[in-house]
């Protein structure tokens, strides 16, 4: 009886010590910061990986995590400039830096994120504010990055104080509220009409002014190359005067030429059925058919 309670007085006693030495030490990942908390005051901040020693129950140790968050911020309403509604839809990145500072003020991440969509959502309130409509419709990327770099610097300055770090808004979309959304629409195609009208009107007038020019072009070629042609034609036919005075420059000459060219004319006369031939006696013609020799 004696050797039975000996053994559960032992056995009890190493349950004591397993439950005291568990609650001795505790154990940090690579992606957490451990905060040791003491009647509930940080006393100290691991954010060494390992095995760290803690003073059983009384050391309360809290989690918090590393790596970067995301928060999606709930679509809300702001005004522009022009006092026009826009919804703006955005989200967070950020993280903890400071374990400690962000127990003193914030204490859990929910915290964090209800705290961040308020300072955001004042942010993009202020920015957005100084812009018109008008130009957040059209905003290019490179504009939209300019605004979420602006947006980001005012959150950033607006969380210091809480041990975190804030490390991008991005503004994923602008919509336009139901009540207006056909009435921007409908501006917006009207406004793109009479761009597309102007850009229609200046093509027009190119297109003209380019045919003009063409057709100049055209008609000084077209006079060039008759002008050219016209002398080409005179200088032809001058050389063949010269070659024919050349060639029949004597009498005889001459007169060969004459008969030859009166064979020509009867040999033309004679190529029909009618073989008639009505000729004055004195012509050049009828004097070779009556005297050829």
């Amino acid at each position: 009886m004696k050797k039975k309670r000996n053994g559960i007085i032992i056995a009890v006693v190493v349950l004591l010590i397993i439950i005291v030495a568990s609650a001795s030490f505790y154990s940090v990942r690579p992606n957490q910061f451990m905060c040791i908390a003491r009647f509930s005051q940080i006393i100290d901040t691991v954010s060494t990986p390992g095995l760290h020693a803690k003073i059983p129950f009384v050391d309360q140790i809290i989690e918090y995590p590393k790596e970067k968050l995301f928060y999606d911020i709930r679509p809300s309403e702001v005004l522009t400039s022009d006092s026009k509604a826009m919804t703006v839809d955005s989200f967070v990145v950020w993280r903890i830096v400071d374990a400690k500072k962000f127990y003193q003020t914030l204490g859990t991440t929910e915290t964090a994120e209800d705290r961040l969509d308020n300072i955001t959502f004042n942010a993009l309130k202020v920015v957005i504010g100084k812009i018109l409509q008008a130009d957040i419709i059209s905003t290019d990327e490179q504009s939209r990055n300019v605004l979420n770099t602006l947006v980001v610097s005012d959150v950033q300055n607006a969380v210091g104080t809480y041990g975190i770090e804030v490390i991008d808004v991005k503004i994923k979309r602008f919509d336009l509220p139901d009540d207006n959304e056909r009435n921007v629409y409908e501006r917006m195609i009207s406004e793109r009409d009479v761009i597309a009208e102007q850009y229609r009107a200046e093509g027009i007038e190119e297109a003209a002014y380019i045919r003009n020019e063409v057709n100049k072009d055209v008609n000084i070629i077209i006079s060039n190359a008759e002008a050219e042609a016209e002398k080409i034609i005179a200088e032809g036919e001058s050389e063949y005067m010269r070659i024919l005075g050349e060639a029949y420059n004597t009498p005889d000459k001459r007169d060969f030429y004459i008969f030859m060219r009166g064979l020509d004319a009867l040999k033309a006369s004679m190529t029909g059925a009618e073989k008639t031939v009505v000729l004055d006696a004195n012509s050049e013609l009828a004097k070779l058919l009556i005297s050829p020799y």
